[in-house]
């Protein structure tokens, strides 16, 4: 029988091509370096995983290079020592990209790429095919709330939603049927050298999409995207008149509605089922590559109704008199300024407290001016230490200096022990926790103490 061992199992990414190797009847196991909730769920769904970087902890089956394949992320150090042996055993290795990539030159890819947006998109787009006849698979960068998931199989179509990740050029990887390009905002120069290497970065996944196939692209972005003869482009905006956009929008007894407009037809009152501003220029990339394959009108507003959103991803935890808790994975300036302003015009009377854990010291040195306009728009800020992931300390960047940045006078720096106690303070408010970290960890225990508090 064929195995697949995973480097990294308990990453988003990686978590699904091993759920989608496990339920295709594959034996499956992997290491991590931390047990955290995505791995605790592919344990209770069969998968064992061991946490320390160890050849003999590997199941001695998985030992085979004639009949185990080991996928791995880019964020396992080249000197791991488990990957240094499978490589001197001469197993089969690949990176999870090219996992993904075989499996775009297998079926439809429908590619979700964007320095912000792709996840939820690619979330948004998978539940419209999904709840339509049309049906699809899908390969998730979050959970689903909607299905408790990240992987959605589906016998009856062809078709499989990918999100398009940019980290170490991974896109490159995909031969899509149809692409969407969210934003292009710098991020990853540690890989791409600066915003023009980026850019172009972009450029060339653009090239890869298959003839007969689109890229449905956001509009005004800086990218000339290079296309293959054959190949449709159609623009789309959140409220500006394009090729597929959003009008009317308007809050209504708490609903976020718009009318969807494309290149025939327009669909009135859609009713958007998390209601961040972001999501509606989200919704509307979804909506366009959902509607070009065949579903139909009525399916797309009962389903964009019925979207219920992804972990981390703007979710509403705690809403009652005494606390309002939103929790939100934006780590970057853009996402930072779209989640601020919902929260800002959900409620506008509210004084609103944001917890922002900064992700990587590069990012933090790169973006520092950017971090520090977003979050003094914030009635109060209360920064958390850098949370490194891959990278070494920088001199000088830390979240202290960031602090030193932001132009609020009501702001703090809190370790993650003195987090809950400190926010217990702030009865009446809306906490908006933020960041790519670990804060996820902690964001239970806030919800847990805020509904003890009011009980």
């Amino acid at each position: 029988m064929e195995r697949y061992y995973f480097l990294g199992i308990g990453g988003i990414g990686m978590s699904a091509i091993a759920r989608y190797f496990h339920m295709k009847g594959f034996d499956v196991c992997g290491y991590d370096r931390t047990r955290h909730l995505v791995c605790r769920t592919l344990e209770e769904e069969g998968i064992l995983i061991h946490y320390e970087e160890d050849i003999n902890l590997i199941p001695e089956p998985f030992l085979n290079p004639t009949n185990t394949t080991v996928i791995y992320t880019p964020a396992i150090p080249q000197d791991h020592k488990e990957l240094c042996y499978f490589q001197e055993k001469g197993f089969k290795i690949y990176k999870r990209a090219e996992v993904l990539g075989d499996i775009t030159r297998q079926e439809r890819g429908l590619c979700v790429a964007g320095t912000h947006g792709k996840t939820t998109t690619s979330t948004i787009l998978a539940h419209l095919l999904h709840q339509s006849s049309v049906k699809c698979n899908a390969f998730l960068g979050g959970i689903s709330n909607n299905y408790n998931s990240n992987l959605l199989l589906s016998e009856k179509s062809d078709l499989v939603v990918i999100e398009a990740d940019e980290y170490d050029r991974s896109f490159h990887q995909l031969q899509p049927y149809m692409a969407i390009v969210t934003s292009v905002d710098a991020d990853h120069l540690d890989i791409y050298g600066n915003k023009e290497g980026f850019i172009e970065g972009f450029a060339h996944f653009t090239s890869l999409i298959q003839p007969g196939g689109c890229l449905v692209m956001k509009q005004d972005i800086p990218l000339n995207p290079r296309l293959q003869n054959g190949v449709k482009l159609y623009r789309y905006s959140g409220n500006e008149e394009s090729d597929f956009y959003a009008k009317n929008i308007r809050f209504e007894n708490g609903e976020l509605l718009f009318d969807f407009v494309t290149p025939k037809v327009i669909i009135h009152n859609c009713s958007l089922g998390v209601p961040a501003l972001i999501n509606v220029e989200n919704s509307v990339a979804a909506m366009a590559v959902a509607w070009l394959n065949g579903v139909k009108e009525d399916e797309l507003k009962h389903a964009i109704k019925s979207y219920s959103g992804i972990y981390r991803r703007f979710n509403l935890l705690v809403n009652n008199e005494d606390h309002i808790l939103i929790d939100d994975y934006a780590h970057h300036p853009t996402e930072l300024h779209a989640s601020i302003e919902s929260v800002r015009r959900l409620y506008p009377t509210k004084h609103i407290v944001g917890v922002f854990q900064p992700h990587l010291y590069t990012r933090t040195r790169d973006f520092a001016e950017g971090f520090a306009h977003e979050l003094s728009k914030l009635d109060e800020v209360i920064l958390l230490p850098i949370y490194p992931a891959r990278e070494l300390p920088i001199e000088g960047v830390s979240s202290e200096m960031l602090l030193n940045k932001i132009e609020n006078t009501k702001k703090t720096l809190c370790s993650k022990e003195k987090l809950v106690s400190l926010l217990l303070g702030k009865k009446g408010d809306v906490v908006l926790t933020l960041g790519a970290g670990d804060i996820d960890a902690l964001v239970p225990q806030i919800a847990d103490a805020f509904r003890k508090q009011t009980t």
